[in-house]
């Protein structure tokens, strides 16, 4: 059970009666016949070999109110893509599957590319994109959730929590960002958001000021989540980063174009694990290494596009603070851990620290030598406004795909 306070500047959904998941899914029912509702899933084809993609799927198949299942298929061959076909049939939803790797969606790809519009690099950033393309194709539903393929600890409560205030007729959100505990096998998890983006916010807070922009993020539980929900029209004007930026990015583009009294978070889950990212610190193009490197670059950029000047001599200033402060947190978490009967490895979370360091030092030289750098991929409003009738021939050619 969570707390019940209202501490930041968007709405707080908690998770206080834990309500039965029968009683929510009735609310939705009733909300789909006024606000029908789809899920965006993006997939490797080697989710569908592990543990967790196969269990998610069962518990999809009982839920009653989605009106469309659209799975984004990256990394897949024909054979591949046919045995993702038979994979998802169990679901009794209507359901389409993305083979982003065909030949129809490559062409299509290749298009845009002509028109200096398609994604610059692949990742889970395109395939949302073109998932979220194909929900606006299809016309189908009016509220969308999306969450990973890996997570190991799934029950369908998950999503009815996470789709519930944007699909609530009553209920004014635009955007809702799943958040939970990370804690598995007695460990707390979740590196990148507590010893990175936390500690990070909170030194650029000292450095620049209370920007309204930073105390919107830190009002976040866990903003690298990759679980979230909007109402359908949100898709066509948001701007997706196509590197590990995607969730900073996307809460960015949300707060660009919305109220934060349309903007909200819901307690999703009290145990949430996935797939775990390994440290990477050899690798600078791998695992929380290259997360964190795209992470602080996106909140750079926004800065930047608020009126923020950077500078390179800031930037020493930026990481000195967020080092003492990442350093206090470590002391909070490992305490707060200790009380709970977990545990936490303080010298690997100093470790992570001291690359996240040297990642916002990187991040900012990035970022001021390559000021032209296009790392978003374009709203889909352009895409139409560019080639009018390419929404259509993608549903066009999903549904060819598909037969």
């Amino acid at each position: 059970m969570s707390d019940f306070y209202q501490n930041g500047i968007i709405t707080n959904f908690h998770n206080l009666t834990d309500r039965p998941v029968e009683d929510l899914e009735a609310d939705l029912m009733r909300f789909s016949r006024k606000r029908p509702m789809s899920l965006i899933l993006p997939s490797l084809y080697s989710e569908l070999e592990g543990p967790a993609l196969k269990h998610i799927v069962d518990e999809l198949a009982k839920v009653p109110y989605l009106s469309e299942i659209v799975i984004g298929l990256d990394r897949a061959d024909r054979d591949q893509f046919e045995h993702a076909k038979e994979f998802f049939s169990h679901l009794p939803q209507h359901h389409r599957i993305l083979w982003n790797d065909g030949p129809r969606l490559r062409a299509l790809d290749d298009e845009l590319a002509e028109h200096g519009l398609a994604p610059m690099e692949p990742g889970k950033g395109r395939n949302v994109w073109y998932c979220s393309g194909y929900v606006q194709s299809s016309g189908i539903a009016e509220a969308v959730a999306l969450h990973d393929c890996d997570i190991v600890t799934y029950d369908r409560s998950l999503l009815a929590r996470l789709i519930y205030p944007v699909a609530h007729p009553q209920f004014h959100y635009e955007f809702c960002k799943g958040y939970y505990s990370r804690i598995a096998q007695g460990k707390l998890n979740g590196r990148v958001a507590r010893l990175m983006v936390t500690p990070l916010i909170r030194a650029l807070k000292k450095v620049y000021g209370p920007l309204p922009y930073l105390d919107y993020l830190d009002s976040y539980r866990y903003p690298l989540s990759g679980e979230f929900s909007m109402r359908t029209d949100v898709l066509a004007d948001i701007r997706i980063p196509s590197d590990w930026g995607l969730e900073i990015g996307v809460l960015s583009e949300v707060h660009r174009n919305y109220s934060t009294k349309r903007l909200c978070q819901v307690d999703i889950a009290d145990a949430y694990d996935h797939k775990h990212q390994p440290l990477s610190e050899e690798d600078a193009l791998g695992g929380l290494n290259r997360m964190s490197l795209d992470i602080a670059k996106a909140m750079y950029r926004k800065l930047a596009t608020l009126g923020v000047e950077i500078h390179g001599e800031t930037f020493r200033t930026i990481k000195a603070t967020y080092y003492r402060i990442a350093l206090d947190l470590i002391e909070t978490y490992y305490n707060d851990a200790l009380m709970n009967g977990l545990t936490v490895d303080r010298h690997s979370e100093e470790a992570a620290v001291e690359l996240f360091a040297g990642n916002i030092m990187d991040a900012g030289a990035a970022f001021l030598e390559n000021p032209r750098d296009k790392p978003f991929i374009p709203s889909w409003n352009r895409v139409q406004a560019a080639v009018p009738d390419l929404l259509e021939r993608m549903h066009e050619a999903v549904e060819l795909d598909n037969q």
